[in-house]
């Protein structure tokens, strides 16, 4: 089975006049549609640059990567953008909500990137309401949430859209233990209606949650 995601010898490195300092070595991994992978470190290993540059956020980087059969290192950034909003949703430790938006208004947004008519964006956004259990909170602004109400509406609003894949990093590390065990929980039941999910933790309990885990360590894999 061709995988969903498919790196080969990726390397970052930024240039301190002739010097180069690697943050990533030739990592390679396959992942296939429907795994639930985590990618594990200690800090400064690797983990946050390899999801941003799986998310397509990130283009400063050499070595090839095919996403859903793309080759994402022959595309433009324009290309890259188009594939990553119509595929994928991503989780943020920091929420990334915007603030000058309701959390109505959040959810719409990816809706919005792929073309979903205004009616049909309503009843999607209102089933997602309905099912994170926070349609009380949908005329609310971001600064009006407590850390966990705006994690669930960032996950949330990452699921909208209904991805193939999502990317989350460190999804629970500004939550107590009991929302991080919710989100987690959610992210479980996702992947088993067939998500992708690859999500970067510290946390060997959220790690538990997946089938496989990639380690890092100085910019290499070193178990998967």
């Amino acid at each position: 089975m061709t995988p969903i995601i498919a790196l080969r010898h990726i390397e970052k490195f930024y240039e301190h006049g002739v010097s180069r300092s690697y943050v990533l070595r030739r990592v390679s991994a396959d992942i296939r549609d429907g795994e639930f992978v985590s990618i594990m470190g200690p800090s400064g290993a690797g983990k946050s640059t390899i999801l941003h540059i799986i998310g397509m956020f990130d283009s400063a980087w050499s070595g090839e990567y095919d996403f859903v059969g793309q080759p994402v290192h022959t595309l433009n950034q324009k290309a890259r953008s188009a594939l990553h909003k119509q595929y994928m949703g991503f989780v943020f430790q920091s929420y990334h909500l915007l603030d000058n938006l309701t959390v109505y208004e959040n959810l719409e947004i990816p809706l919005s990137y792929r073309d979903v008519k205004k009616n049909d964006r309503q009843s999607i956004v209102c089933d997602v309401l309905d099912r994170f259990q926070i349609v009380g909170k949908k005329d609310l602004y971001p600064s009006q949430l407590s850390g966990g109400q705006q994690q669930l509406v960032a996950v949330a609003r990452a699921v909208v859209a209904s991805p193939k894949v999502i990317l989350a990093d460190e999804p629970t590390g500004n939550l107590h233990t009991a929302q991080g065990k919710e989100i987690m929980e959610l992210f479980k039941r996702l992947n088993r209606e067939g998500t992708t999910i690859i999500q970067v933790t510290h946390s060997e309990t959220n790690a538990s949650y997946g089938d496989r885990v990639i380690q890092l360590r100085d910019g290499w894999v070193v178990e998967d």
